[in-house]
């Protein structure tokens, strides 16, 4: 039997499946240095740890940090390919593979709330694709783990300089990151700062779900950036008729007080969109395009695809 390999790769963890098994390799991170060179070490990690030695037919990377170019592009996959001896890698972004993972039919929106946030819009019989937000912490993400656990901090920085209320969320931070004197000065010093701001986000939502009000309304302010990301994608689909819309990543678990947020403010802002459980997760969606190629078609471009080992 062939083997395929799919990848996702994200700024908190890269997770690698073959064969039924699943292995982690390192997140990704703009200041770790050279991408390409970053993300082949982390898809080594995860590959020797699994154990497999190849050959593989065909490998999907849904990445977070897609290198920029086609030359950087061909230059990651050539690196893969040798890796795994690989007949072809394909590469797109993680909302791609997210999209292929919650909604296998090809059209809908797909958004992805994890360290960043990231949402596509599909309509593959109108040849539609669209990207909404993704643009990073520093001028996007609106509603991310990283927005969120940056909110969770300064909130905490203002309880203690008297400029805000008190709150739970200075117990959590201490926690998690050490003495509130100094904590600024350790997060800005971190080669993995928005990794690190990212994983304060679940004890922001935990926070809220237990009564906390300044962590309620973080979460509030959240789900509605979320859905305002969500109807702006939406919008771009033609017709008037239902549009599908899933939510996938580990940062949006059914139950929690964002999802209930973000679906509550959805409602409110969009008509159109009609929640529906995604059907699989990111990884998902990178085993699928590698097992069935035929479905890359409803991507177009969004799809980088080079030729291995035959």
């Amino acid at each position: 039997m062939s083997l395929v390999v799919g990848v996702d790769g994200g700024q908190s963890t890269l997770r690698l499946s073959a064969g039924g098994a699943i292995a982690d390799g390192p997140g990704f991170s703009y200041h770790d240095g050279d991408p390409v060179s970053v993300t082949l070490g982390s898809v080594r990690a995860a590959w020797t740890r699994l154990g497999h030695g190849g050959p593989v037919e065909r490998v999907v990377l849904g990445l977070t940090g897609l290198p920029s170019t086609v030359e950087l592009r061909d230059a990651l996959a050539a690196g893969v390919a040798r890796l795994m001896s690989a007949g072809e890698v394909v590469l797109c972004a993680d909302n791609v593979t997210a999209h292929a993972g919650a909604l296998p039919d090809g059209y809908g929106v797909a958004l992805t709330g994890g360290t960043g946030v990231n949402c596509l819009a599909v309509d593959a019989a109108a040849a539609v694709v669209h990207r909404v937000d993704g643009w990073g912490h520093l001028y996007g993400d609106d509603g991310s783990a990283f927005a969120i656990g940056r909110a969770g901090i300064a909130a905490v920085l203002r309880a203690v300089d008297g400029r805000g209320a008190p709150t739970a969320l200075s117990a959590l931070a201490v926690a998690r990151f050490g003495p509130v004197e100094g904590l600024p000065l350790r997060l800005y010093t971190s080669r993995r700062v928005v990794d690190d701001t990212a994983r304060f986000a679940p004890d922001v939502v935990g926070a809220a779900g237990d009564g906390d009000e300044v962590a309620a309304a973080i979460v509030s302010r959240a789900g509605r950036e979320l859905a305002r990301t969500a109807t702006a994608a939406v919008a771009v689909l033609p017709g008037t008729g239902p549009v599908p819309v899933a939510h996938v990543g580990r940062l949006m678990p059914e139950g929690g007080p964002l999802v209930g947020a973000y679906r509550d403010a959805l409602a409110r802002q969009c008509p159109r969109a009609r929640g529906v459980p995604a059907a699989g997760s990111a990884l998902d969606g990178a085993l699928r395009l590698a097992a069935t190629p035929a479905l890359m078609a409803a991507y177009g471009s969004h799809i980088h695809v080079y030729r291995g080992f035959s």
